[in-house]
């Protein structure tokens, strides 16, 4: 009876534990807090189309508000700023929390929007850090702000600086910026602030704030496919991180998976940021600004063949340090790992480097996709010295032609050292301490063989 129980409580344990490491870890809240920003400076009085743009902004407004009453993972909220002070005051604080986030506050908004009257400055940098304090603070809950603006910054204020400073903090996420009947020249001092819509007319500015909502609220899934060199997606098992492209600060990571009939994860990902998505393959291979739809599945198919490399090094114990491998590309190191181990190459040319004694190089070792290619090295012998007393020695490589080549000095430090180094002909060069003069250097030239040993004694 008591085998049964433990049994029992093992599977059980062992089932929590396997649902503990297949939770999904990329998981976007279910609440959004939608922050609108509106333009109540005096340009807005200027004419559009068959109204002023004032009017415009407060019909479509109210009217989106109400129509987002039945969703109850949504609360709203309303800044304005210019709207206090007449322009030729240059008030640079006039922002204002109109009607802050509560649930059902839509009437609230609708009500304020028409008592808006515009009239003075465009401070919008500092709306966006008062804005920052209209959030309650809740790491459930995404932020946004939607902006709704005829003009640029005309105070002293950076409004690119404030916005990215605050999504690095992770107050909000990237704003939407909809430019009411501005020239197309004012998209780059909007575009750095967040994602820009151009409404040159009303048509184009019910669309932009359709879609900034939509964005904002639909559920959006993605699959990566690695593809190989045959444009299948074949490769996983490896590291994807998505960059937020606007703060270039990890949103999320998780390793590829393909199941048995070979279908890639499918991840949930917040439409509203833009992304980087980054194939931590050796090297990586990175996809800039991945498309992305909201409200829809997406598939980024990313090419990143792989081949293996592994260091063939018998006797590799020998070495009282182990053997280091760096592995370079175009010059520069880009792996730095340990002989024996088999390690994922992205498909190409790299040069290798391996830590024995001495240094043996390849170069332009090709790796293929699919291949696993083994580099051979000899097993090293090993050098027994000893010495009468401390000094100075080096120990150098003899070539055919009889030319040598550093490769160590012995310790200064020991009279007795061993070195386990690769087969070859070698010069041994020493002076003690203790020696009067340079014509008591002693220097002895040998031979060691794959896994033989050898003793040197001065």
């Amino acid at each position: 009876m008591n085998r049964v129980i433990f049994l029992l409580v093992l599977i059980t344990f062992s089932t929590i534990q396997l649902s503990k490491a297949q939770e999904v870890q990329q998981k976007i809240p279910d609440k959004t807090r939608l922050l609108f920003l509106l333009d109540g400076s005096g340009s807005m009085l200027a004419p559009w189309e068959n109204a002023l743009r004032i009017q415009v902004a407060k019909k479509f407004l109210a009217d989106f508000v109400d129509s987002l009453r039945t969703n109850d993972q949504l609360e709203l909220a309303l800044r304005v700023y210019g709207h206090q002070y007449h322009r030729r005051l240059q008030r640079c604080n006039d922002s204002k929390l109109e009607v802050g986030f509560s649930p059902d506050n839509h009437d609230a908004i609708i009500n304020k929007l028409k008592t808006i009257q515009p009239q003075g400055a465009t401070p919008i940098a500092y709306s966006l850090e008062q804005a920052a304090n209209d959030f309650p603070v809740d790491p459930d809950v995404r932020n946004i702000i939607i902006i709704i603006t005829d003009g640029i910054e005309s105070c002293d204020g950076d409004p690119c600086a404030v916005s990215l400073a605050l999504q690095k903090k992770g107050i909000f996420l990237k704003p939407f910026v909809i430019g009411i009947g501005m020239d197309r020249k004012f998209e780059e001092a909007f575009g750095c602030m967040g994602k820009f819509y151009d409404a040159k007319n009303i048509s184009a500015f019910k669309r932009a704030l359709n879609e900034a909502v939509n964005q904002s609220l639909g559920e959006t899934t993605m699959s990566v496919e690695l593809l190989d060199h045959q444009q299948q997606p074949t490769e996983t098992n490896v590291n994807v991180t998505f960059i937020n492209n606007f703060t270039d600060i990890p949103a999320f990571d998780f390793v590829h998976y393909r199941d048995a009939n070979g279908r890639p994860d499918t991840v949930e990902i917040d439409p509203v940021l833009n992304y980087d998505i980054v194939v931590n393959t050796v090297p990586p291979v990175i996809k800039k600004n991945a498309p992305i739809e909201a409200s829809r599945h997406n598939v980024i198919p990313i090419q990143c063949p792989q081949g293996s490399l592994n260091i063939d090094l018998p006797g590799a114990s020998e070495y009282r340090d182990g053997v280091g491998v760096l592995i370079k590309k175009d010059n520069a190191t880009i792996l730095n790992t340990t002989a024996n181990k088999t390690e994922k190459l992205l498909a190409g040319t790299y040069d290798v480097e391996v830590m024995t004694l001495p240094r043996k190089s390849f170069k332009d070792v090709r790796i293929a996709p699919k291949s696993n290619i083994s580099l051979p090295l000899k097993q090293p012998g090993v050098i027994n010295i000893f010495l009468v007393s401390n000094g100075v020695g080096s120990l150098y490589e003899m070539d055919g032609a009889g030319q040598q080549r550093w490769i160590a000095n012995i310790s200064p430090e020991s009279t007795r050292q061993s070195y386990a180094i690769q087969p070859g002909r070698y010069k041994l060069v020493f002076r003690s301490f203790k020696a009067r003069g340079s014509k008591y250097t002693h220097i002895k030239n040998f031979d060691i063989s794959s896994g033989g040993s050898m003793t040197i004694r001065f």
